[in-house]
């Protein structure tokens, strides 16, 4: 931008007029490009679209009125081959407008499931890019996941918490749990125990709305790791510390993890915590998940958009997938009235549709695998 780095009012030498009146109308070019871009974006002219990228046209740029991009603008027309190059040079596939859409949503909405899966592709590659150059940079600061920063999770052990008319709320009056969520609750439970006497394992207690659809199951063990004092003590005034077959693990996960055994089936559910932090506990998967056990979560990706959401499913299937656990997630329908909400501070899910994760570690490939390995180690070395 030609106006970059000048502040106004800030103490200079003056600036011969020329200058200014090269820049204003370099300035003034330059948003015409951008205008001419959106305009031949919405028209799904590939050829003009190439030529202003090529004069320097903002792929990014967003108009004032209603924060609409050249991306959002090919999508809701379907342009396939427009969304392409603007994906390809760099285009902005979660910039939102002023109603907070985004490219995804312009699309899905028009009809263009061509055009939305593209753009969720890209959001998916660029979401796995990103945690591997996280991952690279860390490992070249010599820092592990664990040496990682939780400060939200932290600051939510730190803050009392009160249960109160159906809700887990804590100091700040955000919500931990709700009772609305029963229903998905008892979802998981029939999903991870398809039968009685299997050893489960739960992060994150909070209501105890999941532990008690998964003590319906009858489970030969179920471990409960809780890290917040107050939920503990609730735990133990509720007589869970005295159900049959319950062992409580007190403590945040990521401190508790070389404690865990073996399981059939695990929940995980905590608070104050990032996708970041729930990567960390997938990489633990291999180690407590049995062969053939199914682990799911409270899928809350993204709530507010379904696009942001498809990707973050999407990469989660990519990344178990490396694990050998197979993910797919099942629809499931949710009404949650509105008077649910009230004394929240911030409503954390927005959708009638709930996409339940059904992740199964898989044997076949985890056979073969051994069998090939113990083959190798068996194999005599040349002498």
């Amino acid at each position: 931008c030609a106006t970059a780095g000048w502040t106004p009012g800030a103490m200079a030498s003056p600036q011969p007029k020329r200058a200014k009146s090269e820049a204003k109308e370099e300035n003034e070019e330059e948003n015409n490009l951008n205008d001419e871009l959106l305009v031949a974006a919405q028209a799904g002219n590939a050829k003009e679209v190439t030529r202003l990228l090529e004069a320097k046209a903002d792929v990014a740029f967003q108009e004032a009125q209603q924060g609409i991009s050249a991306l959002m603008a090919a999508a809701v027309g379907g342009h396939s081959e427009v969304v392409n190059e603007l994906l390809c040079v760099g285009a902005p596939w979660n910039a939102v407008d002023k109603n907070g859409r985004c490219a995804g949503d312009y699309a899905l909405r028009a009809g263009h499931q061509a055009v939305v899966d593209r753009i969720v592709s890209a959001g998916v590659a660029a979401e796995l890019l990103f945690a591997q150059m996280d991952k690279n940079k860390r490992k070249a600061q010599g820092l592990g996941s664990h040496d990682r920063v939780q400060n939200d999770s932290k600051e939510y052990i730190d803050r009392n918490v009160r249960y109160q008319e159906g809700k887990l709320l804590d100091s700040a009056d955000d919500a931990v749990m709700m009772e609305w969520e029963t229903p998905l609750m008892e979802a998981h439970a029939g999903v991870l125990c398809p039968k009685e006497g299997l050893d489960v394992l739960n992060i994150g207690f909070g209501m105890g709305i999941v532990d008690t659809a998964l003590q319906k199951k009858k489970p030969k063990t179920h471990t409960i790791v809780e890290a917040h004092g107050g939920v503990l003590e609730k735990m133990r005034k509720d007589g869970w510390d005295k159900k049959k077959g319950v062992i409580i693990v007190p403590g945040r996960w990521q401190d508790v993890m070389h404690e865990l055994g073996q399981y059939d089936a695990v929940f995980f559910d905590t608070y104050g915590e990032y996708y970041e932090d729930m990567r960390e506990f997938h990489s633990w998967l291999p180690t407590i998940l049995k062969k053939g056990g199914i682990y799911s979560f409270f899928n809350g990706f993204c709530p507010d958009n379904i696009i942001f959401q498809g990707v973050m499913c999407q990469v989660v299937q990519l990344e178990l997938a490396q694990l050998k656990i197979q993910a797919e997630f099942a629809e499931c329908d949710i009404a949650i009235p509105e008077k649910d909400w009230k004394g929240v501070k911030r409503r954390y899910f927005w959708s009638n549709t709930y996409y339940l994760p059904i992740c199964r570690r898989m044997e076949a490939e985890d056979n073969e695998e051994g069998e090939a390995d113990n083959e190798e180690k068996e194999k005599p070395e040349a002498t």
